[in-house]
C-alpha cells in the first residue's frame, strides 16, 4: 500500500497473471477522467460520422409524439 501512496502502480498477481491493480487515488481520479474523455470522443465521432445534416425543429418533434408545446406545457401544470 506505501507504493500506491507514493503514486507507484503496483500490479496483483496469482500464478504469474495480473489480476488486479493497486493504484492510488490521484491515479485513480486520472484514470476515470480520461475513461470519461475518450467516451465524449467516442459519442462525437459517432454522431459525426452518421450526421446527414437534416436537422427536426422540436414541433416536429412534439408531433411525431402527438403533443404540441400547449398539451407539453398543460402537463406540466398538472404536476
Amino acid at each position: 500500500m506505501a507504493d500506491a501512496e507514493l503514486e507507484t502502480d503496483l500490479v496483483v498477481t496469482r500464478r504469474h497473471q495480473p489480476v488486479g491493480a493497486v493504484v492510488s487515488i490521484c491515479r485513480l481520479d486520472e484514470l476515470e477522467s480520461a475513461a470519461a474523455d475518450l467516451r465524449d470522443l467516442a459519442l462525437v465521432l459517432a454522431r459525426a460520422a452518421s450526421d446527414t445534416g437534416e436537422r427536426v425543429s422540436l414541433d416536429e418533434v412534439l408531433a411525431a409524439f402527438g403533443h404540441t408545446r400547449e398539451s407539453l406545457a398543460a402537463v406540466l401544470e398538472d404536476e
